[in-house]
């Protein structure tokens, strides 16, 4: 028996947990896919000091099947989130037991099971050697700018700068700025001129990677961001005691996370039926990235009797007036749009979820909930506006604690691991 068809789930601006559970729990097949950093974890200024909790990998383990990671950081390097996994496990084997979290990283071309194996479909053995030299290069351009002016840094600090800020991330390497926004912000204009040459920087990587014969292969991810143009994504500059975009990163075309809601949806139906709808070789770099190609991907090819409902959860959602108009961004904002358009197009009473992760230690908008019930667009300036087309079906303004409780509660209520059937052979 299938489920009951919805356009859209009762939910706008909802902090109402308890019926937003019981709308879960009554789903036939459901599917989470959801961000790491300020979502399950404290949004920190330096990634080496991120914590998971245990109990969270527990209960991600128990909704096998029906849970995701979307990311744009990486399960595996020094900064990746599997390190945080191991800790957290101490004594545990999390191979052996399965708590490694499920899903893509890097954007989407970095696929983890829960026992850890890890594979990047599509991607070439010329990409990874490029990829793969860019952290030397980093930490050269960075030691090499804060020691002159108009910064001219002591060596000491440049050093920790360096070690904090440049991230070696295996497929993903970053820039992340966070803690020279902290040292540098005292001095108004320093960082936004930082800001500024990283851009430039990362271009004039590009441009290596060009003359490489790699012109196709790579692009440049903000965090956050401003949206994007016919250039690419819009830097988010600093403004008063919001350090704007901190995160530079250079990604493998195709790295985006709408398009990773396709690939696990695409898992998703195999585990289900034992065939993947758009073949088992389908990934992000071979996949179309403008939304309504993936729409109509998605219509052509899954089932709509067996497509589950998703609720997909972020943190990095912006919205700025300009003189131009309102630009709305994140890295976030991609993915959670297409969910939502999903459950228009399948009626299968999708979530779009947000967590307020301005309680952190990186400056982010707030959400006002004291403005919720009657004016949303004032609650959640920076965030959305009154006319954005993304609806905010949930929101957890008390943080990622709040939401860990949520998961654990779901969790422990829904169970679903050993009813999978397996799949024909």
């Amino acid at each position: 028996m299938h489920r009951p068809r919805t356009a859209m789930p009762a939910f706008a601006y909802a902090t109402d947990h308890p019926a937003l559970l019981a709308h879960l729990l009554g789903r036939e097949r459901l599917l989470i896919i959801q961000d790491l950093d300020g979502v399950c974890m404290d949004l920190v200024a330096d990634p080496l000091t991120r914590r998971l909790e245990l109990d969270y990998l527990h209960a991600a383990r128990r909704l096998a099947g029906e849970f995701f990671v979307l990311t744009n950081g990486e399960h595996i390097g020094s900064r990746g989130v599997n390190a945080l996994v191991e800790r957290s496990c101490g004594h545990l084997d999390p191979r052996a037991h399965r708590l490694y979290l499920p899903g893509l990283a890097a954007g989407g071309v970095q696929f983890q099971s829960a026992d850890g194996e890890v594979s990047h479909p599509g991607v070439s053995a010329a990409e990874l050697q490029f990829l793969a030299q860019v952290p030397a290069r980093a930490r050269h351009w960075l030691a090499t700018v804060l020691a002159e002016a108009p910064f001219a840094l002591p060596a000491g600090q440049i050093a920790t700068l360096v070690d904090t800020c440049v991230l070696d991330n295996p497929v993903s390497p970053t820039l992340n700025l966070n803690l020279a926004f902290a040292a540098l912000h005292a001095h108004p204009g320093r960082y936004a001129l930082l800001q500024t040459r990283t851009a430039r920087w990362c271009q004039a990587l590009l441009d290596s990677a060009t003359a490489a014969g790699l012109g196709e292969s790579f692009f440049v991810h903000y965090a956050p961001n401003l949206g994007r143009d016919a250039h690419g994504e819009r830097l988010k500059p600093a403004e008063g005691d919001s350090a704007g975009t901190t995160d530079f990163q250079i990604m493998l075309r195709g790295a985006v996370k709408e398009v990773g809601v396709l690939v696990l949806l695409n898992r998703y139906y195999h585990r289900l039926t034992g065939h993947h709808p758009l073949g088992a070789d389908f990934n992000a770099r071979t996949a179309p990235t403008e939304r309504d190609r993936l729409l109509a991907l998605a219509e052509a090819h899954f089932d709509p009797a067996l497509m589950p409902t998703l609720m997909g959860v972020g943190d990095t959602l912006t919205a700025s007036t300009l003189d131009t108009g309102t630009v709305r961004g994140g890295s976030d904002r991609g993915f959670l749009t297409l969910v939502q358009d999903l459950g228009v197009r399948f009626g299968s009473g999708n979530i779009v979820a947000f967590v307020d992760s301005s309680g952190g230690e990186i400056r982010r908008p707030r959400v006002a909930t004291e403005h919720l019930p009657h004016a949303p667009a004032r609650a959640l300036a920076g965030i959305s506006d009154a006319d954005d087309p993304l609806m905010l079906n949930a929101i957890f303004p008390g943080g990622y604690r709040q939401y860990l409780a949520f998961f654990a509660q779901l969790a422990a209520r829904r169970a679903p691991g050993a009813d999978w059937p397996t799949p024909p052979a």
